[in-house]
């Protein structure tokens, strides 16, 4: 679907900028933005590398344990059933973890680990399990303790104080969280209703 979203999108500023005189700035615009996006992707790059590497000496170090065994007591009521000694629940904590200091791109590969850990625990078939969809809730609408991605790119861009938007990011990261939780609850609750009515 995105796709044709970006397709149609593409296809529309040429013609509109074919029709209004204005295909320079558009092809102009084209061509800087990818510039830019490849420099974006450089400057990040450095720290998605380091961040991603303590990660892994954290989950050899076995820091991952201590880091499962402080969750575990919010983590249990949210992912019912699931071991916590388990490798699906460590891989949780390491993705939490990693939104916590707003690393969004490197937690997305430890998102992934999680997930296939939690399939091969679960076996769930073609249908998420309950625990799948908590996590993917949890992972999408984190709360962020330090806004690391956001305050690098406010740096690049000459902000002469990149974490003054933590407090708004403190509260509308756990206002998400807070509300996406209670929508997949609630959802849970009336799919499960349906259920026993049949």
């Amino acid at each position: 679907m995105i796709k044709w979203i970006f397709s149609i999108m593409l296809i529309a500023s040429v013609i509109f900028g074919a029709v209004t005189g204005q295909i320079q700035q558009v092809c102009e615009a084209a061509l800087n933005s990818c510039v830019e996006a490849v420099n974006l992707f450089l400057y990040l790059l450095g720290g998605m590398c380091m961040w991603g590497g303590l990660m892994r000496i954290a989950e050899k170090a076995h820091i991952t344990d201590y880091l499962a065994a402080l969750f575990k007591p919010v983590l249990k009521h949210v992912f019912k059933g699931l071991d916590s000694g388990g490798r699906a629940f460590h891989a949780i904590c390491m993705n939490i973890t990693a939104n916590l200091l707003g690393l969004g791109n490197a937690a997305t590969p430890l998102g992934l680990e999680a997930m296939r850990r939690l399939e091969e625990e679960e076996r769930p078939g073609d249908t998420a399990s309950r625990n799948m969809i908590m996590f993917v809730v949890l992972n999408t609408a984190s709360i962020t303790l330090i806004p690391t991605t956001a305050a690098s790119i406010r740096i690049k861009h000459g902000s002469a104080e990149p974490m003054e938007i933590l407090p708004c990011v403190l509260i509308t990261s756990a206002c998400a969280l807070a509300a996406g939780l209670i929508s997949a609850a609630a959802l849970e609750g009336i799919h499960t209703g349906k259920k026993d009515g049949k």
